[in-house]
């Protein structure tokens, strides 16, 4: 029988603990869904151990396949460019398959009504509620799109509206997204952190969320992100595991 990959989950780091903690509450709900497969996690900057020293552990013992999985909502600069660059330096003995990016997923929906009915929303309130979905932005168009996407798709779900928001790089910021909800005549408006861990920008999105009526907790280690996870690493095993036979 040939050996499973390894999953390697790829986040970006921060200097606020709350991500590395979150990171690895993620990483744990993982190991719970697939016990039969070897989960490590690296990180591009701030933490340890890095992606880069991750790599050549797994071939100082040997291993040959590995998955890596972007720890990211979509498919900007880390995934197109920071990421392979790792990968492209790891020790060449390791076969390397990059996995897709999370989003989007209708899981981390999921995740996100979750959230906001954690927050105290409860499904009568859909209906009448505004949604910001406040992502912590890019300079690249195309995840910027994705965003703007993901907010038409969910509205079509039953919210009175959804407006994407960004807490860097691109308009509008998540209080001028709860303005127009408040002028649209929405009952209640909710904001919707479109993030994985704490840090520097969910924090701007929350001081943001002041005048929301309902501010949702980030998605971390929720169930249904920790299954998009699983079905990335099942998505990049399948072609990894034809060429080898198994």
């Amino acid at each position: 029988m040939v050996d499973k990959p390894v999953l390697l989950v790829i986040a970006h780091g921060s200097r606020d603990p709350r991500h590395a903690a979150t990171v690895h509450a993620l990483v744990r709900r993982v190991r719970s869904l697939r016990p039969d497969v070897r989960v490590e996690t690296g990180f591009l900057d701030f933490n340890i151990p890095s992606a880069q020293g991750v790599l050549e552990s797994l071939a100082a013992e040997g291993v040959r396949d590995v998955v890596a999985l972007p720890l990211l909502l979509t498919r900007a600069f880390h995934a197109k460019a920071d990421i392979p660059a790792v990968l492209r330096d790891a020790p060449p003995q390791l076969r390397i398959r990059q996995a897709e990016v999370l989003g989007p997923s209708p899981l981390l929906l999921a995740a996100l009504e979750r959230r906001l009915y954690e927050a105290g929303l409860t499904p009568a309130d859909k209906s009448s509620t505004g949604v910001v979905l406040a992502s912590a932005g890019s300079t690249d168009p195309e995840a910027i799109a994705v965003i703007a996407d993901i907010a038409r798709e969910w509205r079509h779900t039953g919210w009175c509206a959804v407006r994407p928001a960004f807490a860097s790089a691109a308009l509008p910021r998540t209080e001028d997204a709860v303005r127009e909800l408040r002028a649209l005549g929405c009952a209640k408006v909710a904001v919707a952190p479109y993030v994985l861990a704490p840090g520097f920008l969910p924090d701007r999105i929350a001081r943001g969320a002041a005048q929301a009526d309902v501010l949702a907790d980030v998605l971390g280690p929720a169930p249904e992100v920790a299954r998009v996870l699983v079905r990335r690493y099942e998505a990049a095993c399948r072609p990894m595991l034809a060429a080898v036979g198994a």
